[in-house]
């Protein structure tokens, strides 16, 4: 039997009976922190060099149909020391529609005419906001980049149908990727062409003029979103107006034809919107779509009035509609990126979005092999990459992952054994550190179980590690594959194993208890 012993050993010496406990306790004298100090065994640890090299992503799996994808990135952003790539985020979605959409239900006499008019029909998307700290209004959240400069947003409809489905294999759940490209249909539908857009905190209230058949106003409506109804304090949100005539064409004067007979029907007919950033600088804008409040949702808001007229002049009634038809169904976000090509030196760059991933090796078989004859005891194993500081550090990632690339393998990604096993004391961690003065200085990937099961021969599969930018949707939920997603476009820049500066390479910490002589 191998002279080895592993950190799930601890557990079992804290749930020994008591009998058990007086003769456990013979040999070992104090386990903390699964670090055993007693005279038949030695404590000690070993650094070792890793390398690690650059892994520029063409693209990320970005829609919601098999993922837990919630957030969507809109806007422009482009490092101003230009250390990484720029990104220009855009979002594509389906509409849900009410069923029996009608613009006029009533019925009235035979000398009678209904005249509609569109009193304005714009694109909600509700921001991300924290309270201040007075409590009376709200801070934007969730934006990277310069909120002072402008890019350019377009909207158009998509004739690129979403399928659940893959169509080269109908038994397999579709995926629609970041680079993927949606065509266009028709004119642009946003009323002001190539809008300057920027985001603005102030923008909290709408006032909806209401028409009557002669272009009169007749009253208006304030629109304001609110967290909950017992809030008083209005969140901002982006209204990008859309071109009146062309939305009645599209929907209104279709309501009561085969296209509005079903959501089905419609997503055939109307296969999505196309929400296009482009530009060389500003703000990139992350969007929640699926809050619990239906407000809090991103939609397509249509106000219309409709005049009832007698003999062709006389007003008898006038009803003033809204219909709301939120970006739902299948969802894509869309990254178009830079081809920056990183040079080959003592840096690797970690970018989120599409931009670019580490490869680290651990060591190779003749280091296990190595440590393996010692017998070890590991108490704690632990990856840590030094920042440079020189670099761009305006969004670093508050947090980095670690998962398995298994390509060699031909299998998916799948997540390393701490990321779940250790997942009720934070998993791998990978929490951005600071130094004294502040600064970002660090992170640290605890990999105990991993490593252990390695040079115990539990395993003898090590393939090489990634290391992404953080996003909720990497921790493990049931299983142990891992889906690469992400809506984190932060980035920061890692020192490699080869930096001339030894103090801040990349190193695996190992610390280990081995029997005395």
């Amino acid at each position: 039997m191998k002279n080895y012993f592993k950190r799930s050993l601890y557990l079992g010496v804290f749930i020994c009976l008591s009998a058990a406990i007086l003769s456990c306790e013979e040999d070992f004298t104090n386990i903390d922190s699964n670090v055993l100090t007693n005279t038949k065994f030695d404590t000690s640890s070993i650094n070792l060099d890793v390398t690690s090299e650059n892994v520029p992503l063409e693209r990320v799996q970005s829609d919601n149909i098999s993922t837990r994808l919630g957030q969507y990135l809109l806007g422009v952003y482009s490092s101003p020391t230009l250390d990484y790539e720029k990104i220009e985020a855009s979002i594509v979605s389906q509409l849900a529609i009410t069923a029996g959409l009608q613009v006029e239900s009533n019925t009235y006499g035979a000398d009678t005419t209904v005249v509609t008019k569109m009193d304005t029909v714009f694109l909600k998307l509700p921001y991300q906001v924290t309270l201040n700290a007075d409590g009376n209004g709200y801070e934007l959240d969730s934006i990277i980049g310069d909120q002072s400069k402008e890019f350019t947003l377009n909207i158009y409809r998509s004739n690129t149908y979403m399928n659940l489905y893959n169509p080269s294999d109908p038994t397999k759940i579709n995926r629609y990727y970041s680079n993927d490209v949606f065509e266009k249909i028709g004119d642009k539908l946003n009323d002001e062409q190539n809008i300057a857009f920027k985001p603005n905190v102030n923008d909290t209230t709408l006032v909806i003029k209401r028409r009557l058949f002669d272009d009169s106003v007749a009253t208006t409506d304030t629109l304001n979103i609110f967290s909950s109804a017992a809030s008083t304090v209005k969140i901002p949100f982006v209204r990008i107006p859309l071109n009146e005539e062309k939305f009645k064409e599209l929907f209104l004067d279709k309501y009561e034809t085969g296209e509005f007979d079903s959501q089905d029907a419609f997503n055939d007919y109307f296969r999505g919107l196309i929400i296009e950033a482009t530009g060389i600088e500003g703000s990139l804008i992350s969007f929640s779509f699926n809050n619990t409040s239906f407000a809090l949702n991103p939609s397509i808001e249509a106000y219309y009035t409709n005049t009832v007229l007698e003999s062709g002049t006389n007003i008898v009634d006038t009803i003033y509609k809204n219909d709301s038809f939120l970006l739902s169904g299948f969802r894509v976000n869309t990254f178009n990126m830079d081809e920056k090509v990183y040079p080959d030196n003592d840096e690797i760059i970690i970018q989120g979005t599409a931009g670019s991933e580490g490869e680290v090796t651990l060591f190779d078989q003749n280091k296990i092999d190595e440590l393996r004859s010692q017998n070890l005891l590991i108490n704690d194993a632990s990856l840590i990459f030094y920042i440079n500081q020189s670099a761009d550090t305006n969004y670093v990632p508050e947090r980095l992952y670690l998962y398995k690339n298994n390509s060699a393998a031909n299998v998916s990604f799948s997540q390393v054994k701490d990321a779940y096993s250790e997942s009720a004391f934070g998993g791998i961690a990978g929490q951005l550190e600071r130094d004294d003065d502040g600064k970002v200085e660090k992170y640290t990937f605890r990999i105990t179980d991993y490593v252990s099961d390695i040079l115990s021969e539990e395993t003898n599969y090590s393939p090489a590690l990634r290391i992404k930018a953080f996003n909720p949707t990497d921790l493990p939920v049931s299983d142990t594959i891992f889906n690469n997603l992400s809506w984190n476009p932060k980035a920061v820049t890692l020192f490699r194993n080869s930096t001339t500066n030894t103090s801040k390479k990349a190193v695996l910490k190992i610390s280990y208890s081995k029997k005395s002589n």
